[in-house]
């Protein structure tokens, strides 16, 4: 609910910030991403086993474990005494390891930027994960933490569909055939995020 992903933000934002200074880090992406994953600390994993990023137990992990299913049946996933363990771990996790070494190259208020490499990386299977903790970080002014003054202004690639798709209503108020509706529609599709692989070869 609405109230409980702002008592996550209240509790955990101190966390996340101090994670930020010592690992550089977005503050926002921590946050987001423990929204996202631990659905603001009510899913099962959160609550029996603090574990607030959806880590799995992998070879060098020592700790508790706790099997739940995930993108198969009874994985094995790290178990924390406490929620903020899970925090320190999730920047461990994220520093140790040589898939996420190019996020340290990116500009640590990016929240877009790091959201996608995220996904790039292979942190999560599903294919809108970035644009939920996007949504998640503006939705909540989660950049706010990072020290930024404004969320990051839409996208080059946005701002030009949006003056495509102006300019093909126009046209469309004085004359529409088929190809023009397509046209309309898979420009829309484009703002959403929605097109597939073949509709962008349409464009």
């Amino acid at each position: 609910s609405e109230e409980r992903y702002k008592w996550y933000i209240r509790t955990y934002s101190k966390i996340a910030v101090d994670q930020m200074k010592k690992n550089k880090i977005p503050a926002s992406i921590i946050l987001a991403q423990g929204l996202v994953e631990s659905g603001a600390g009510g899913s099962n994993l959160a609550l029996k086993s603090n574990n607030h990023f959806g880590i799995k137990c992998h070879q060098e992990w020592r700790g508790k474990k706790v099997y739940h299913d995930d993108d198969e049946k009874d994985e094995c996933f790290r178990k924390y005494k406490n929620p903020v363990e899970s925090y320190k771990d999730h920047s461990e996790f994220l520093t140790t390891r040589g898939r996420y070494s190019f996020l340290f190259k990116l500009p640590n208020k990016d929240y877009v930027k790091w959201a996608n490499g995220l996904k790039k990386a292979g942190y999560a299977t599903d294919p809108r994960y970035p644009e939920k903790l996007i949504t998640v970080i503006e939705k909540y002014k989660l950049w706010k933490f990072d020290g930024s003054k404004k969320q990051i202004t839409k996208s080059k690639e946005l701002l030009d569909s949006n003056k495509i798709l102006k300019n093909t209503l126009a046209i469309r108020d004085t004359y529409l055939d088929p190809l023009s509706l397509i046209q309309v529609l898979l420009l829309q599709k484009l703002q959403m995020n929605e097109l597939t692989d073949y509709e962008k070869t349409s464009l």
